[in-house]
């Protein structure tokens, strides 16, 4: 079994909400409080376990906005589980995903220097490192209907761009999804083989410019005229 996250970059509308639910889950979870920094202040920080990135792709009038959530990747071959001194960083082999045992970590940084996705956070309260679980306090728990028991930010997410099942299973939706819109891993050359998988947006009908609209409503104009002189 390998739990992950599939995510439809065309549906993400970059709302914040899986960002905010995951925050006030983890918070209360297995991790303990997630600390914020000046949370009222001009410049508030904090620990995040999931981060939208905004992009801007392509050029006037055929651009579009990509909403990019980013939280850890779940790797099959992850360097943030290899690199840690004291074995604070595990990947579970019942499902893949990639914990921290906040009893053995010693806040070093070396798994946060080892991920490319950004995906660890050192809590400076703590002082130790803190990431994604996948909910698994949540996921697992047999007291929520079945529904239920999946990672806070998918159930949160207003626009259904968040998908979580067994990526092992070809007959799951997360699977089936990453089939038919030819799912993307992120950053795949560097080998780490990242778990969770992303749906490329899909390609937007160019938006006339005002001086094709103008020509064309001119067009309209003379059509209409014609017209009328012929009746």
């Amino acid at each position: 079994m390998r739990l992950g996250l599939v995510i439809d970059l065309d549906t993400c509308v970059g709302c914040h909400a899986c960002a905010v639910a995951c925050k006030q889950w983890n918070t209360s979870g297995t991790t303990g409080p997630l600390t914020d920094i000046s949370a009222y202040g001009a410049e508030p920080s904090g620990v995040w376990f999931n981060r939208i990135r905004h992009y801007e792709v392509g050029d006037y009038p055929n651009n579009k906005t990509v909403n990019m959530p980013m939280s850890c990747m779940h790797c099959e071959d992850a360097d943030c589980v290899t690199v840690c001194p004291t074995g604070a960083s595990y990947k579970r082999k019942e499902d893949g995903i990639v914990l921290v045992d906040q009893d053995k970590c010693m806040g070093c940084n070396l798994c946060a220097w080892a991920c490319p996705y950004g995906a660890r956070e050192l809590d400076p309260v703590d002082g130790v490192m803190k990431k994604c679980t996948l909910c698994i306090d949540r996921i697992y728990d047999k007291t929520l209907d079945p529904e239920d028991r999946q990672p806070a930010c998918v159930i949160t997410c207003p626009a259904h761009a968040r998908f979580f099942g067994d990526l092992d299973d070809p007959d799951s939706e997360v699977s089936r999804l990453t089939r038919e819109r030819a799912g993307q891993k992120l950053m795949p050359e560097l080998g780490y083989k990242p778990t969770n998988t992303y749906l490329p947006p899909r390609l937007t009908r160019p938006v006339p410019t005002a001086d094709v609209r103008r020509k064309s409503l001119i067009s309209s104009v003379k059509e209409w005229v014609n017209q009328a002189i012929v009746r």
